[in-house]
């Protein structure tokens, strides 16, 4: 297979069109020291926490250390500013986090330039975002769960009227309750998902604690580097961690499921967020077979689907068909990390072919494909934008996997 170099000149041609720079705060958005990565052209103008991480992805494949090193400059900035990242820099977004990739960013940048002054100052800002979690979003079961900051009747009100017009559905539950569901659901950045049935903020997300269980193998990595003697503490949190999830989020066969500490029961819905626990690596060899022989249900003709197919009411763009570029990353790399290397380099592969064929069609990229057809027919909550950040990133990563790239 040969790779399009189309498509390969127009992420190359178009990383500088993604660039902002605003060092003071303008109206609602907040300003930042450096230049950074915004996740779409003519659609966005914030940077976003975790469609930074598969943006930096493909800026460092790219050759873009300092931008990528930018960006993560600039979350670390936030953090400390905030104590927490904000989902990203303008203030209606102060109220939510997204997905902890933050560390993995950080091990990243280190790992290419190698400078334990800058990783110290790191290591601080990640020990906050590491005491909001555990702070602000615990559930009592030694798991954390997506929320929102500050909920008020009328915040609540306004998120729950905001997810029935994008859902296009009247659950059959309260305002407070939908309005908490919501604001979780977006920080989870799967909004809208039928993962979590009415109430994303009781869950114990399986790819939320997948990364938190990163974090912490991460803190414990850079304090060897450091030599600041707290890696057995990272370690015991990451351990215990692991063995809460492994204990209760099982499905019986070997998959981890989203689990509701409410009902403690686990989410009907298998979705993509099972190759988080694979991509952490932190499942055994068995418990990864699981996920590979359950993987039809999940895989598509055109790639790795964000839910499998459910009679679930409601519009859900973080549903079946659709499939997001990052979900097709996260199992690949999940997959590969285990020594499933054919079933990897399947699913990167179907990628590649994918985008190359809408853009054949369309001359761009986009944040979500119909992978069970090969085309732009998804559910939409709004109008899909044409996207460069993630979807980029991910397609130069697949590529790369697949050994397509010129060196």
């Amino acid at each position: 297979m040969k790779v399009s170099k189309k498509v390969i000149d127009f992420i190359n041609n178009n990383w500088d069109g993604c660039v902002r720079n605003n060092m003071q705060d303008v109206d609602t958005l907040i300003g930042m020291p450096y230049p950074y990565t915004i996740p779409a052209i003519g659609h966005f103008e914030e940077m976003y926490y975790w469609d930074t991480y598969f943006t930096n992805v493909g800026l460092l494949i790219s050759g873009r250390q300092q931008l990528a090193k930018n960006n993560v400059d600039n979350i670390l900035f936030l953090v400390n500013k905030y104590g927490f990242m904000p989902n990203g820099n303008r203030e209606c977004f102060l109220n939510q986090s997204q997905p902890p990739f933050l560390s993995i960013m950080v091990r990243d940048i280190y790992e290419y330039y190698k400078d334990e002054v800058w990783l110290y100052g790191a290591y601080n800002a990640l020990k906050k975002e590491y005491e909001f979690w555990q702070t602000k979003r615990t559930l009592g079961n030694g798991l954390n769960h997506y929320g929102g900051n500050a909920e008020t009747v009328e915040t609540c009100t306004q998120m729950a009227d905001y997810f029935k017009s994008r859902v296009k559905t009247e659950p059959d539950c309260d305002n407070i309750s939908l309005g908490k569901h919501c604001r979780a659901s977006c920080e989870s950045g799967w909004d809208m998902n039928p993962r979590f049935g009415f109430c994303c903020d009781k869950y114990a997300a399986v790819d939320l604690n997948s990364l938190l269980f990163m974090l912490e193998a991460n803190m414990a990595y850079f304090s060897k580097i450091l030599n600041i003697s707290e890696d057995d503490i990272w370690d015991d949190r990451a351990d215990k961690r692991k063995k809460i999830m492994l204990n209760t989020m099982d499905d019986g066969n070997g998959v981890l499921l989203d689990l509701n500490a409410k009902t403690n029961s686990l989410s009907k819905i298998l979705s993509a967020a099972s190759f988080f626990p694979l991509y952490a690596g932190l499942v055994t060899p068995a418990k990864a077979d699981a996920i590979v022989h359950g993987l039809s249900r999940l895989e598509a003709e055109y790639g790795i689907l964000t839910c499998e197919k459910n009679e679930v009411e409601g519009l859900y763009q973080w549903d079946y068909p659709n499939g997001w570029a990052c979900l097709q990353f996260i199992a690949m790399k999940g997959l590969d990390n285990y020594g499933f290397k054919t079933q990897a380099k399947r699913i990167a592969l179907k990628y590649i072919s994918l985008v190359d064929k809408i853009f054949d069609e369309t001359g761009k990229l986009w944040e979500k494909y119909n992978v069970v057809n090969g085309s732009l027919d998804v559910n939409n909550e709004y109008e899909q934008p044409a996207m460069l950040g993630w979807s980029a990133g991910v397609y130069l990563a697949a590529c790369k996997y697949c050994e397509l790239l010129d060196n």
